[in-house]
């Protein structure tokens, strides 16, 4: 959310940092209702004093025997408080009105972020890696022999329709690999506190982190109003949520491995083929809870400890600064570390980390004690995958796929897959 006394010292600034956004003279309205809601509390402020006056008026008149002006008095203080408190709700209402508004609109834009309307206006800023040249045609990952045994889409489609799978056997087991080998990852060389945490939240820690109001249909609600998270950057932002910390707790970087669910509402037709998008899928998550002055530094962090998996696993990759069409609702900045998929011929989004400045702390109300004394301030706050483990297994199975229909596995995961260094023909592991 934005700091309203901001943008009333400074319209003009912040009605050309959202343009950039594509929201076009947004602190008119804002403004508007920030006027009448202070006109309001004003309004009621003059006549809560009007009434504070006559109820002291009233006890003086009674005991000077003055029946009429007793009643002329007490009758306004019961009009001053009805005004009161109607005002009060107008208030109330317009306040609420205000705070809609303000969590709607999209998060500024650093600076530095490329203008630009959609993916094609990203700028790339890293890579590493070369692409394997292939002595043969490369499949797509479910269509690699050795991977088809472990990989039933129909099963999942009879379970709980489209957008679902089944894994088992060796696929299943390397997908595994892959959740424990990232959080060791970034717990032991890192320096992120492992966490585990509900997959069901209330619907304010969704308001906090900005999944709603506005993307409500991207997500899933139960019957009884939990949500279900689209990722564990909801529980571990919120850990903070309605708090106020000493400086000396920051930073705090928290990893865990969740399920996630999102409804994929705004993207019917896309990526359907294998286990690229899907309904249910798990992430290891990264969260940085930071001082205002160290969160870009942080963000450069964030992405090397996801660039980190990526190279342990030699994969190539880009690394893309998103522009300001393509930036996520609650980013300043946002790194999109994108794997190279030889099945598809081109790169795909596999981690993307993001800076989000104070705009999800003013949300949760989540602040901190400065060392020196002084008024509480809000925490920045960071989140990125590191990695989505599912796409992660998908650059596994198609950068390691060999002529005969099996999978050369990465040496990292080695250890984790008790020796086993290749996935056969036929999905097991050997």
């Amino acid at each position: 959310m934005h700091d309203i006394r901001a943008i009333r010292e400074n319209p003009a600034a912040f009605d050309a940092a959202m343009a950039r956004r594509g929201v076009e003279n947004a602190s008119a309205p804002i403004l508007e209702l920030d006027e009448a809601r202070r006109a309001k509390i004003h309004a009621a402020e003059t006549a809560q004093s009007d009434q504070n006056k006559a109820s002291k008026e009233v006890g003086a008149a009674k005991a000077k025997g003055d029946e009429a002006e007793f009643e002329r008095l007490r009758t306004l203080v019961g009009e001053k408080k009805a005004e009161v408190a109607a005002m009060q709700t107008q208030a109330k209402e317009l306040d609420q009105q205000l705070t809609d508004l303000l969590m709607g609109l999209p998060n500024l834009p650093m600076d530095d972020i490329p203008d630009g309307e959609d993916e094609d206006d990203n700028v790339e800023i890293h890579r590493w890696g070369s692409p394997a040249e292939f002595d043969f045609t490369p499949k797509e990952h479910f269509e690699i022999e050795g991977v088809k045994p472990g990989m039933d889409f129909e099963a999942a489609a009879k379970l709980s329709g489209s957008r679902f799978v089944v894994l088992s056997g060796g696929v299943v087991r390397i997908h595994r690999a892959l959740a424990q080998f990232m959080l060791d990852t970034h717990v032991e060389e890192n320096g992120l506190l492992e966490t585990w945490t509900p997959v069901l939240v209330r619907e304010d820690m969704m308001y906090g982190t900005g999944q709603l109001p506005k993307f409500g249909e991207d997500s899933y609600r139960t019957t009884n109003g939990w949500w279900l998270v689209p990722t564990a950057e909801v529980t571990l932002t919120n850990l903070v949520n309605g708090e106020t910390v000493d400086e000396s707790y920051l930073p705090r970087r928290y990893a865990a491995h969740t399920q996630c669910f999102r409804s994929e509402a705004g993207s019917a037709g896309k990526d359907t083929s294998g286990m690229l998008r899907q309904h249910q899928f798990e992430k290891v998550e990264m969260v940085s809870i930071t001082h205002p002055d160290h969160s870009r530094a942080e963000l450069d962090r964030m992405t090397g400890c996801a660039q980190g998996i990526m190279e342990k696993l030699g994969l190539p990759y880009r690394t893309i600064v998103l522009c300001t069409g393509d930036m996520g609702f609650g980013a300043r900045r946002t790194h999109d570390i994108e794997v190279w998929l030889p099945g598809q011929n081109t790169y795909r989004e596999i981690s993307s980390v993001s800076v989000c400045g104070d705009f999800q702390a003013r949300r949760m109300n989540a602040r901190f004690k400065p060392e020196g004394g002084g008024k509480p301030q809000f925490v920045h706050t960071l989140n990125g995958s590191g990695l989505a483990v599912g796409r992660c297994l998908i650059a596994v199975l198609e950068n390691g796929q060999q002529a005969d229909g099996s999978v050369k596995l990465p040496e990292a995961l080695h250890p984790y897959l008790r020796g086993k260094t290749v996935l056969q023909a036929d999905g097991t592991l050997a």
